[in-house]
């Protein structure tokens, strides 16, 4: 079978090989804009549907109080290798038939601002909810002074949501920032240009895929759903050489951390940086590595891959590349400090994935944070729907192609969540074998989705590992937040919280006293 036909991408330079310019001629009806995300819809459903039941039953009920940020199940998209383009099922309106729903991100989009466009980062002030008028009366520094737990303990304990890779590169800005914004708003607040970003990222992954819808059931259909998006998505990985929002998850010092990877590919953003980083490493490990010599994934990977394992292409000597799709207000990129959020994030995002290459990440761990059931069945309508999207292929069975017409019952077979995380799991072991060093930002302009520039890093494990130790600790209350020091005080020039700002009236005064003593310590001149 001759593989999807992928849209061709036409940016010129080195962003030709990842981008083009983006039609934003999206319909006004986008959820991308909307308050309320797919899953915030789905608990005020089921609220409504149960403050229903309770009425006609005259007798109150106890119930478990969810967050409104929720798990994001609903937002799922499953990856289908049809004609022309894989297909994308989306989670369908159970209450009002089937719908199809927008293509939405499940993480919220990193805004890169400096500068020259601190209004993308203006929290609201206008206008502000019934519900932040009653939850938030006070300051957030007040909320600081008088709250004794943990900020994972506040936020991210069940049953709200797991930590997310944004929970924990956003604090490289400023912790306190992010403090505040988790504090007034329980997550970061989406700005318009934020929203804007969302379009860009919902054009360039609707080059690739296609949008369908699904019905589900159940907490367990819902879960399943993102573990069989994944697994589509790397099989997309290894038939056309890239994909866009890979949904990950791993294990951060006890907690379970969600991640959503823009972009995963075979190609080398740029090959002389490449073999410059290699040359670089080469005698530090004795020589690089012989074609035909085993990587150390290989070494671990189970040469057993089961039942579902597919291959389109051979993958054995291919390299996995990770870039992050940064959207900016201004047509410049950003330098400094300003990257270091980008730069937590790529090394984030590569230590997980790695994670679930070698097969590393506990899934037990993950279905508990997520209240799921690993050996509940599916439900019927879920696995129909799921196999169903198979009969949206205008392609004929065919001996050299029997993949296709095989996945209609990989869903039957794999029945629940145990069974599909391992088949995930020996996808991921097809498809990711070698790991780039290099990670890439690649940034737009958010009104137009032109590239405006790539910033290339190398990942740095003892880097990573000091950041996620140090940040876990906030996370865990072990320590007070850190604003920013004395070099990046540009940044408060941005800061909606500026003027509350504890750290920053203690810089304040820090320097004042200090300005004090060094001039007392002054000899006075003789009159």
């Amino acid at each position: 079978m001759a593989n999807p036909v992928i849209p061709s991408l036409t940016a010129e330079g080195l962003a030709s090989e990842y981008g083009s310019d983006l039609d934003f001629g999206v319909p006004a009806l986008s959820d991308y804009g909307s308050d309320f995300d797919n899953e915030e819809e789905a608990l005020l459903r089921d609220l409504l549907a149960q403050i229903a039941t309770n009425e006609r039953r005259n007798a109150p009920q106890s119930t478990e109080t969810h967050s409104v940020e929720g798990d994001n199940d609903a937002e799922q998209s499953t990856i289908v290798h049809v004609s022309p383009l894989p297909a994308v099922a989306r989670v369908a309106n159970s209450t009002a038939g089937i719908e199809l729903f927008p293509n939405r991100r499940t993480q919220p989009i990193e805004v890169e601002y400096d500068g020259y466009s601190r209004d993308s980062w203006s929290v609201p002030r206008s206008h502000p909810t019934r519900q932040e008028q009653r939850t938030n009366p006070s300051m957030p520094t007040e909320l600081i002074e008088n709250d004794t737990q943990s900020p994972l303990q506040r936020f991210r304990t069940k049953p709200k949501k797991p930590l997310s890779v944004t929970d924990l590169v956003s604090p490289a800005w400023c912790e306190l920032q992010y403090w505040y914004n988790l504090n007034k708003f329980g997550r970061k607040p989406q700005t318009p240009a934020m929203k804007q970003g969302s379009k860009v990222h919902k054009v360039l992954e609707e080059q690739v895929h296609k949008i369908v819808p699904i019905l589900v059931e159940s907490k367990e259909d819902r879960f399943g759903l993102r573990i069989w998006n994944t697994i589509q998505g790397l099989r997309t990985l290894r038939e056309t050489g890239m994909t866009r929002e890979l949904e990950i998850w791993g294990i951060v010092d006890g907690e379970v951390v969600n991640g959503v990877i823009d972009e995963v590919s075979y190609t080398c953003p740029d090959s002389g940086y490449g073999e410059a980083l290699e040359q670089s490493k080469a005698p530090k490990i004795g020589g690089t590595r012989s074609p035909g010599q085993s990587s150390i994934l290989q070494s671990f990977a189970n040469d057993d891959i089961g039942v579902g394992g597919w291959v389109s292409a051979d993958t054995s000597t291919r390299t996995t590349y990770i870039a992050d799709v940064k959207t900016r207000g201004v047509k410049a990129v950003p330098v400094g400090a300003s990257l270091k959020p980008t730069w937590m994030q790529l090394m984030v995002y590569r230590k997980l994935l790695k994670g679930l290459a070698l097969n590393t990440v506990d899934a037990e761990t993950v279905f508990a944070r997520y209240g799921v059931l690993p050996l509940e069945p599916f439900t019927e309508q879920f696995i129909c729907g799921a196999s169903g999207i198979e009969q949206m292929t205008e392609l004929e069975p065919d001996e050299e192609d029997p993949p296709d017409f095989r996945r209609a019952s990989e869903i039957s077979i794999h029945n629940n969540l145990s069974a599909l995380w391992s088949l995930m799991i020996s996808e991921f072991a097809l498809s990711m074998k070698l790991f780039s060093d290099i990670l890439r930002a690649e940034f737009r302009y958010a009104k137009t989705g032109e590239i405006i520039g790539n910033k290339m890093l190398v990942y740095s494990d003892k880097q990573i590992d000091e950041y996620l130790a140090s940040e876990m600790k906030w996370w865990k209350g072990l320590r007070e937040a850190k604003g920013v020091e004395i070099e990046d005080a540009y940044k408060c020039r941005v800061c909606p919280f500026a003027d509350e700002c504890t750290w920053r009236r203690m810089k304040i005064q820090e320097a004042t006293e200090k300005y004090r003593l060094k001039a007392a310590a002054r000899p006075k001149s003789a009159v």
